[in-house]
């Protein structure tokens, strides 16, 4: 009896090691897939790509910038396409949004990032801040729904 409980439990936990792996995989593909999406939209700003730009986001995206001041915050409206009117009017090179992924997290359909940053100007440095964003996978792929920003010195 003994011999079979053993192989049975060595079975079941060489099942779920598998499982696992396979789990972490196709985590680690999504994951790379929503930071090349967030990728693309730094490269599309720094090349004024507006075209590659406007791929980057969905129909229906929000943008919002979190604005402090005198120690008033305030949540400034941006719409995506507005935001891409103004990249577009910039000459290629001129802004330089350099990025770390510090969070990154997926669960189905839904992606989650966090990208401390820092902006600069015609390679001036301007400003700092975090990047929030969030994500869904549609059927054409990982666009950008909702992101909000800090800036400061």
């Amino acid at each position: 009896m003994y011999p079979k409980l053993l192989s049975v439990i060595i079975a079941t936990l060489f099942t779920n090691h598998i499982v696992n792996a396979q789990q972490v995989n196709v985590n680690d593909s999504e994951q790379t897939a929503v930071k090349m999406v967030i990728q693309n939209l730094f490269n599309a700003m720094k090349s004024s790509d507006t075209v590659l730009l406007k791929t980057c986001f969905s129909p229906t995206a929000v943008f919002q910038t979190i604005v402090s001041k005198d120690k008033v915050v305030v949540v400034k409206d941006e719409t995506v396409q507005n935001f891409i009117n103004s990249i577009g009017t910039q000459p290629a090179g001129a802004l330089d949004e350099r990025i770390v992924f510090e969070t990154v997290k997926t669960n189905m359909d839904l992606a989650v990032v966090w990208t401390p940053y820092e902006f600069y100007f015609k390679d001036k440095y301007s400003h700092k801040g975090v990047n929030s964003f969030q994500l869904v996978k549609f059927k054409e792929g990982w666009k950008i729904q909702y992101l909000i920003d800090t800036r400061y010195k």
